[in-house]
């Protein structure tokens, strides 16, 4: 099976949770016998990187203006695509649904990961969000097969679109790194600090969670790791309120192995997203075995399940549940335990990476588009 993947900034990973679905999916595919080819954008791209992980990387430019970028790459790689030899697509974000026909037109069938409800991201002005709304609609009516990585989504879809889903959510079960080197950088000790992992973006509240620790006792480090190119007022933000407290570190985008030490080193993990399905992050934190803290709302209640501590930014309740953590880790401890169970039974890429064969597989054995 030719597989061609795009819609992502492409791999090898080095942005955010869609970029390491496509690397771990692509990765696995390939390891079946499929031959697969993910589309990065260059500005995202490893220098002279043609292959990654047994998969092609077809490396393409994107304009880079917020609102464009996602549909600028997506066009090139469609175009190129339609002069390849392709046996199916996977197409990634709701956003690029509007390029859907020009798949079709070259007799491609494709399966859409809508991703989460975009639309709610308070970056997006009115015509943004109205934008994704109607890209919601087209990933209802055009795409062959539509993904939902949570059954919050599944449902969604199904109630606002009457549109049929596969869920497939993404895996959490990460090698344990090898060294130290990202601690010894950033002169941390193993199990010495709290980690919090996610773009700065505003519906992942870096900002709330900096400032919620301001108030917790203790010198426990607070590292927050990530970054965003389009958020610079939140990005001065975070840094000013780090400037204000010495036990907030601030790493930067960190991604392979060095996330992964800083990842399975903490001695807790912070996750405080508003929006999407399932976040990859929260995932492997848990598939880390790490005691996870993360904001109450129904995609992430479903990840975590009983295996996290829930908390709200109302009242100072995140500093209330990390300063009775400090002050009583032992007490947490089962829910690490509990977390890696959960991610075991219910998050495995092997998993992930099987059922979507099974839908692309599906999708080349359907009667050929006319």
């Amino acid at each position: 099976m030719r597989v061609a993947l795009l819609g992502t900034r492409g791999i090898p990973a080095r942005y955010g949770g869609f970029e390491t679905f496509a690397e771990e999916l692509a990765a696995r595919l390939a390891a079946a016998g499929h031959e697969v080819t993910v589309y990065t954008r260059a500005h995202a791209a490893a220098p002279g990187v043609a292959a990654y992980r047994g998969a092609r990387v077809r490396t393409l430019p994107a304009l880079r203006v917020k609102a464009l970028e996602t549909l600028s790459h997506t066009l090139l790689s469609c175009l190129d695509v339609s002069r390849r030899r392709f046996d199916v697509v996977l197409l990634c974000n709701a956003a690029n649904a509007p390029l859907l026909p020009l798949l079709h037109a070259r007799g491609l069938r494709v399966a859409l990961n809508v991703d989460g409800l975009e639309r709610k991201r308070r970056k997006w002005g009115r015509l943004g969000r109205a934008y994704y709304r109607v890209c919601e609609r087209l990933s209802a009516r055009w795409a062959d097969a539509v993904v939902t990585d949570a059954a919050v989504i599944q449902r969604y879809y199904r109630r606002a679109w009457r549109r049929a889903s596969v869920m497939i959510p993404y895996g959490g079960d990460l090698p344990h790194p090898e060294g130290d080197s990202a601690l010894r950088r950033l002169g941390l000790a193993p199990e010495g600090y709290l980690l919090y992992v996610s773009r700065f973006e505003p519906e992942n509240n870096p900002d709330r969670v900096a400032a919620a620790y301001r108030a917790v006792p203790g010198d426990v480090p607070l590292v927050l790791v990530g970054g965003a190119p389009y958020a610079r007022a939140l990005v001065r933000r975070v840094r000013q309120l780090a400037s204000e407290d010495p036990r907030v570190v601030l790493a930067g985008p960190v991604y392979g192995d060095e996330y992964r030490q800083l990842l399975f080193h903490a001695r807790a993990y912070i996750h405080a997203t508003e929006v999407g399905g399932t976040h990859p992050a929260l995932v492997e934190a848990m598939g880390a075995g790490r005691v996870v803290f993360f904001l109450d709302n129904m995609p992430n209640r479903e990840v975590a399940g009983g295996a996290g501590v829930p908390f709200t930014f109302a009242d100072g309740g995140l500093t209330a549940a990390l300063s009775e953590f400090l002050a009583a880790p032992r007490r947490f401890e089962r829910l690490g335990a509990a977390a890696q169970a959960r991610v075991a039974e219910r998050y495995r890429w092997d998993d992930v990476a099987s059922a979507y064969e099974r839908v692309l597989e599906g999708l080349c054995s359907a009667s050929p588009r006319a």
